[in-house]
């Protein structure tokens, strides 16, 4: 499928913080699925615009909220060295419960919308990955498809235990693809 999307930019709300999301979904009428999309380390950039409108265009309604809010409101940059440098610093400062927090606002903003059908999945790019691994525990998640989740062995944002200890707590599917370098 490969039908017509249309493309808000909306506001989520978590408690007193507003944050900024990109909101993507089919045209036409109907019962859709939600897809929560989560960014890398770059922000809601070309890539995780694209990816959410790719997903809207095979009959999702996608959302993909602004990770770094708190920090850094609106950041967005390309993929140079410099720019890793920058994004891991607002990484750093990530907190799980806020992660959580904002997670949830983004999946009342989707119960919000016509043709949502309840059935709820996500879908994260390195450390937006590990934010779906730790996203997956929350019970309204049906799917996730982590993608190079950066770190779920050994660190959990602001939190001592790694995110890994969680994975009990996951209720839906849940899909890792992971790398390796080759030697």
């Amino acid at each position: 499928m490969t039908a017509p999307i249309t493309v808000d930019r909306v506001t989520l709300h978590n408690q007193d913080l507003a944050i900024e999301a990109y909101l993507t979904r089919p045209t036409a009428p109907g019962s859709y699925p939600g897809i929560i999309v989560f960014q890398e380390i770059f922000g809601v950039n070309a890539h995780i615009r694209d990816v959410t409108d790719r997903l809207a265009r095979e009959g999702y309604i996608a959302i993909a909220p602004a990770l770094y809010q708190r920090s850094q409101p609106g950041f967005e940059v390309g993929y140079t060295a410099n720019d890793m440098v920058i994004g891991r610093q607002y990484k750093d400062v990530t907190r799980a419960e806020e992660l959580i927090g904002d997670t949830r606002a983004a999946i009342a903003q989707l119960a919000t919308i016509d043709g949502y059908n309840g059935n709820l999945g996500t879908i994260g790019f390195c450390f937006g990955g590990h934010v779906a691994y730790l996203i997956a525990t929350l019970p309204e998640i049906k799917a996730t498809a982590s993608f190079y989740g950066a770190g779920i062995p050994v660190f959990c944002p602001g939190e001592t235990n790694p995110t890994v200890t969680r994975t009990p707590q996951i209720q839906g599917e849940i899909y890792c693809f992971l790398a390796w370098p080759i030697r």
